[in-house]
């Protein structure tokens, strides 16, 4: 039966095409013309060039319970991306983060450095085919909306393994609707890469790694409430499975950017390691947690108070809970957390390539009685950051 499933969503996916929710750091709809644009501007248009570079760096100060831990600047991101065209119905896209390792995973064979390396095929008007690493299509607006534009994710959104290698199909009904198939991988290397103390004992690796989702984009009241729903089921290890229901509900017109994102996961084996990393040195021998369950609701306004200003505030509420007993793990709630932001972001250069902010994070985290007994430590946090963020056209 999981055959045929797999099957007929591969033959799916090679019917369809894919939504290009691979935003690049900048567009090449965008104003900023690349430096071959500039130097050739009258060459073939269905022959493409970009490379991008973005540059985020900071100044921040932790503190834990309100006293402070460190004090210091780091380079957040550095990203490298190229990306073009060679027909008019054939495109590509590569990325590399240089803040990540760059071992080879064994599942796809690539550095864990790689976010994107894909071909997109434009089969006809409403058909894309997309094959290679690329982004696994989750509803939400903090998820799918380009990093660039985020300071700092849910928990949940953050523990996502977003880029992940397979094909994606997307039908677009019209220019508001469209629909999108995908089938991924649902892990880059084996699984003691994967999950924080290995498999559990009794539990055997799957022979067929992979997570399908179905996501559906929508856009209503000429454009300005956009509405981003999707479902995944994916198989993690042999009776151990993982089910996202995800949606985004977005508002943004003018000088507005308001949404509201639901997020939920159930998973046969803790793949976002949250419930897993409580257990305390109490813990004599432990284990990857089994049958987890995550769910966050996120809220997010943005105010354009000028055309060189921004404001926002950002919360979110998350939990981590046990729906199964198992092992040291009883059934329940463990931990529950608050995520309150506030930032100033402004844009001194016209195409918004160059912004600089300054930004307040707290976290708070309540832990259960059943969190407590594994040993486990979650103090409050709070960070104050300034920094910039520059993407530049390079090429």
């Amino acid at each position: 039966m999981k055959r045929t499933f797999l099957s007929c969503c591969i033959l799916l996916c090679t019917l369809c095409s894919v939504c290009a929710q691979e935003q690049p750091l900048i567009s090449p709809d965008d104003s900023i013309r690349s430096l071959l644009g500039r130097i050739f501007p009258n060459t073939n248009p269905n022959l493409s060039a970009h490379m991008n570079l973005e540059f985020y760096t900071s100044g921040a100060a932790y503190f834990t319970d309100g006293n402070l831990d460190e004090a210091a600047f780091k380079l957040n991101r550095v990203r490298l991306e190229i990306l073009g065209s060679f027909t008019k119905d054939f495109s590509y896209h590569f990325r590399q983060s240089f803040n990540k390792y760059s071992n080879p995973h064994s599942l796809d064979n690539l550095s864990s450095s790689i976010e994107y390396a894909y071909m997109n095929w434009k089969m006809s008007d409403r058909f894309n085919l997309t094959v290679g690493k690329q982004f696994l299509s989750l509803g939400g607006y903090e998820y799918y909306v380009n990093a660039i534009k985020v300071r700092e994710f849910s928990e949940f959104n953050d523990n996502v393994p977003a880029y992940q290698a397979g094909v994606t199909g997307t039908f677009s009904f019209s220019p508001t609707q469209e629909l999108v198939l995908q089938v991924l991988n649902n892990r880059n290397g084996e699984d003691n890469d994967t999950y924080v103390y290995g498999l559990p004992a009794g539990v055997n690796k799957t022979k067929i790694p992979i997570i399908t989702t179905l996501n559906w984009n929508g856009l209503f009241v000429d454009k300005a409430l956009q509405l981003r729903y999707a479902a995944a089921w994916g198989q993690l290890a042999e009776g151990k499975n993982i089910y996202y229901l995800t949606a985004g509900n977005v508002y943004e017109k003018g000088p507005v950017i308001a949404y509201i994102d639901v997020m939920y996961s159930r998973e046969g084996l803790d793949s976002k390691g949250i419930i897993s990393d409580l257990q305390g040195p109490t813990v004599a021998a432990p284990a990857t947690a089994e049958n987890a369950e995550y769910f966050s609701t996120i809220a997010n306004f943005d105010y354009r108070i000028h055309p060189n200003w921004n404001v926002y505030v950002k919360g979110a509420y998350e939990t981590a809970s046990v729906y199964k007993t198992n092992g040291i793990f009883e059934k329940g709630l463990y931990r529950t957390t608050w995520n309150a932001q506030a930032c100033v972001e402004y844009f001194p250069m016209r195409n918004r390539e160059l912004l600089i902010f300054a930004h307040m994070l707290y976290k708070g985290h309540h832990l259960t009685d059943r969190a407590k007994a594994l040993g486990a430590v979650n103090p409050d946090t709070q960070r104050f950051s300034i920094g910039l963020v520059y993407t530049i056209p390079v090429f």
